[in-house]
């Protein structure tokens, strides 16, 4: 008989052993080695059973043993002085403490969450992404309030059918098995947050508190008995369910998650969050509520109140294809948002304005998440330089008639948090070595690290690799129905003397999982070469209605069951935080392979590269950026040369050759003690370059100083003297966009030599009609640089011309001198732009005027 309910019955602990509790509701665990080994000796059997759990350790370890415990000295010393050390570090000074004028407080929205395996509230990099940002603003002090949802089923376990197809399962999830707590009022009641629906209905949330380190993090829960079957339902899957399903978890996430930060706030005394950063589109709700808020409770109007809270808000975009962006009907948002149910406040045709695809080959039916998340925010960015430019490409429409390199998306390249990823080893080795790494500094030192030192500890990682990955092999085997007898082979499967590439990742159709087999007899061959053989370990989810996801995943699986090569290649199901830690830190080459450019970051080669693994890349994402020509090896993309069929044979080829004559000959050319030296020295170069670029800490202090520090300001001088600067920016947006239509360049000249030399400077006029506004609403530049063939200019520089004197019928003349500081071609334009003091940048707004045709000197030869 099955159980109707599963729950969690907790342990009661001795009260010499109440710091256990401490500890383990505190997430730190998760990426500190002395609080893991404590765990370790309260059961060390056990804590293998348990899978590193703490909190099922706790509920599975008997009383006699914590009785013994409670009387055990040593342990008591360790628990105590682990306890100790947590305090310290919740409390003491960090970077983020020597800042002036920083944010008091950081709201950071996400839809999933990679804190630990034990808390399974991710599915893909954006998760781990997210949990990596939380943990490293514990590390710096930086005083983020993280905001998720609680899924009651997680994303999904998975495994495979007999013959390789992907197969999930959701096995539900009790919080109170989890390191959480339930947010409670002072009278101790839960704190319930409630949004309206529809109809008159109300949805309410619990909102479960996790300690992750320093940093508090909120999630909301729907399954309360307030909500019938199909609210409880809300936050029962991440990425489940259909369009009503999504929509009503993306609004509990903003609207609600909002609601919960004021009610934490209120509880506890933090200070509330100057700054909201919305981690990609599935939060941007956020915005209304937090417009909903200034309009009832401090009477501003929606537009002064859409002023205010842009200032303060950041919003970073992870998809570089409108695919990955999450798009609803329009009706759907007004069924949502407007009728019975809408916000005098906020009202629906504003908010549907918001989220409208108003740009050339945009679609009037649809509300776009990514929109609408741009719309709210002064600050966006992408994840990675190049990222950072396709996405200017694929939103340039919302800044129209501004050059793509002056859409204002900028970037910052994720990082990864080196005491979640790292391992152990690679830690003290580091500490003994080169402790000055520890602090972010020294890398070079990396280089005289001794390296059979290296290679000890890189063959230690492969074979744990090795082990992990034959105890999965056998539970996939098991799952599938084989027998013990048809499964001895996998005693010998894979080599701890190998070369072995890693693969892993989400397996959407762009990141070609099967892209390795698209010759299958050179791949077989790689594997089998009896001189330099090759192992290849691979995991990944498809999302489950991705049915082309999951044969890519069933061919792979196919190949790596047979015979032959079944002890060389192993496709290892259920990828997530544990197998992804072993992973990175086993391999010696990261494989990546996507589809050039669509792969916004891809931070698991970075994660490998700590770890003395060489990357083994396209050159998309971050490696685009970074790669150098010694850390590693960059497949030669043919993106825009060839179609998709013949692009997967140009690339596969490429990567099979570099496989076979560069990766495995370096390998195995080893010099009289064993050692692999050019080898050695690839990694040593690779982690002394790329150590301080990778890290998380070099990411969040980029967000912190480039983006939430300026936000912090802008949303003060918004909201200072009862927000006069919002009211004023408001007014002054109405004025020029009712005017901007009439502004026009009615006049270009320039004089001077008619062939000029470099050194010189090229006098330019220019008459404008400012429609009525002010010279000082305006700003008139010229724009000048080189020019290709058609006469654009390439990579302009801009100056502000000066002036302003009147001229007939109320028109104005402006003047100044283009440098000539280059020969060649050579042209420039004119343009008027808005000027503000509180606008983020002249393409803010959206609103330029050129003039009607070239005029003047468009085009000449400088000598």
């Amino acid at each position: 008989m099955k159980a109707i309910r599963r729950f969690t019955v907790r342990t009661v602990l001795p009260e010499p052993l109440l710091p256990l509790e401490e500890l383990i509701l505190n997430l730190r665990w998760s990426w500190h080695h002395e609080t893991l080994d404590l765990f370790r000796s309260v059961d060390p059997a056990l804590w293998e059973t348990v899978r590193h759990d703490p909190v099922r350790l706790l509920g599975e370890v008997g009383p006699a043993r914590l009785q013994r415990l409670a009387a055990d000295r040593r342990f008591l010393r360790q628990l105590n002085d682990t306890a100790e050390d947590l305090r310290e570090y919740l409390t003491a000074d960090r970077w983020y403490q020597t800042l002036d004028d920083a944010p008091k407080a950081i709201a950071y929205f996400s839809p999933e969450y990679g804190i630990t395996a034990a808390l399974p509230q991710y599915s893909g990099g954006l998760g781990i992404l997210a949990g990596d940002h939380l943990k490293t603003a514990s590390d710096l002090g930086v005083p983020i309030i993280g905001v998720g949802l609680l899924y009651r089923h997680g994303y999904f376990s998975q495994s495979l059918s007999p013959d390789g197809w992907q197969l999930e399962r959701y096995p539900p999830i009790d919080p109170n098995g989890l390191p959480l707590t339930l947010l409670r009022e002072p009278d101790g009641a839960p704190v319930r947050v409630r949004i309206g629906l529809p109809q008159g209905h109300d949805l309410h949330a619990h909102v479960w508190l996790a300690r992750v380190g320093r940093v508090p993090q909120l999630l909301l829960d729907s399954d309360v008995e307030e909500n019938d079957q199909a609210g409880r339902d809300i936050t029962d899957r991440l990425y489940g369910g259909g369009g009503d399903h999504r929509l009503l978890q993306e609004m509990l996430l903003g609207i609600g998650g909002v609601r919960a930060i004021r009610a934490y706030c209120r509880i506890t005394g933090h200070p509330a969050p100057e700054v909201f950063h919305t981690n990609e589109g599935h939060a941007g709700y956020l915005g209304l509520e937090r417009i909903r808020e200034l309009v009832s409770e401090h009477g501003l109007s929606f537009d002064e109140a859409l002023e205010a809270t842009r200032a303060g808000t950041v919003f970073t975009t992870h998809t570089p294809v409108p695919a990955g962006i999450d798009r609803f009907p329009r009706e759907l948002v007004r069924k949502y948002f407007g009728g019975a149910n809408e916000e005098p406040e906020v009202p629906a045709e504003r908010i549907l304005e918001l989220g409208a695809e108003t740009y050339p080959e945009g679609d009037p039916a649809v509300f776009n998440m990514a929109v609408m998340g741009m719309r709210l925010a002064q600050r966006v960015n992408g994840v990675s330089t190049l990222h950072g430019q396709v996405s200017r490409e694929m939103f340039g429409g919302l800044w129209g008639g501004f050059d793509t390199a002056e859409v204002p998306v900028g970037s910052v390249t994720n990082g990864v948090h080196a005491g979640t990823w790292v391992a152990r080893e690679i830690l003290e080795l580091a500490a003994r070595e080169v402790p000055s790494v520890l602090h972010g500094e020294g890398w070079e030192g990396v280089r005289r690290v001794p390296g059979q030192e290296i290679w000890r500890i890189r063959r230690l990682l492969r074979a744990r690799l090795v082990e992990e990955a034959r105890r999965r092999l056998r539970e996939s085997w098991k799952h599938r129905g084989a027998s013990e007898a048809e499964i001895s082979w996998i005693d010998d499967a894979l080599d701890p003397d190998v070369l072995t590439i890693g693969f892993a990742r989400r397996v959407p159709s762009y990141k070609r999982l099967t892209l390795m087999m698209h010759d299958p007899e050179r791949l077989r061959a790689l594997l089998l070469d009896p001189e330099r053989p090759v192992q290849i370990v691979i995991a990944g989810k498809a999302h489950p209605a991705d049915e082309g996801g999951k044969r890519l995943i069933q061919d792979i699986v196919r190949f790596a069951d047979a015979e032959d090569v079944r002890h060389r290649i192993v496709f290892l199901p259920d990828y997530d935080m544990a197998l992804g830690q072993a992973l990175v830190q086993g391999c010696d080459v990261w494989l990546n392979n996507p589809l050039r450019p669509l792969e916004a970051c891809g931070t698991s080669g970075m994660k490998a590269a700590l770890n003395g693994g060489l990357n083994l890349s396209i050159r998309d994402g971050w490696w685009d950026e970074w790669y150098d020509g010694q850390n590693g090896w960059a497949i030669p993309s043919a993106d825009g040369l060839a179609g998709p069929d013949r692009r997967d044979a140009l690339e596969s080829a490429a990567l099979y050759e570099l496989v076979a004559d560069h990766v495995s000959v370096m390998f195995y050319d080893r010099d009289a003690s064993g050692l692999p030296r050019r080898w050695l020295e690839m990694v040593k170069h690779t982690i002394a370059t790329l150590g301080p670029k990778v890290l998380a800490s070099r990411m969040l202090r980029d967000y912190v100083q480039r983006y939430y520090v300026p936000a912090a300001r802008s949303g003060r001088a918004m909201a200072a003297d009862d927000h006069a600067g919002a009211r004023s920016l408001a007014v002054w947006k109405q004025r020029i966009v009712k005017a901007w239509p009439t502004v026009a360049v009615e006049h270009v000249e320039s004089t001077g030599e008619a062939s000029p030399h470099v050194g010189t400077s090229l006098p330019v006029r220019v008459v404008v009609d400012l429609g009525g506004l002010d010279p000082s609403d305006v700003a008139v530049e010229v724009a000048y640089g080189r020019v290709d063939d058609t006469d654009a200019l390439i990579d302009p520089s801009y100056l502000e011309l000066s002036g302003g004197e009147p001229v007939e019928e109320g028109r104005l003349r402006y003047v100044g001198e283009v440098p000539l500081a280059r020969s060649g071609a050579f042209g420039y334009s004119v343009r008027v732009v808005p000027r503000h003091a509180m606008l983020a940048g002249p393409a803010e707004m959206g609103l330029v005027t050129l003039p009607p045709a070239p005029h003047g000197m468009t085009n000449g030869n400088l000598r």
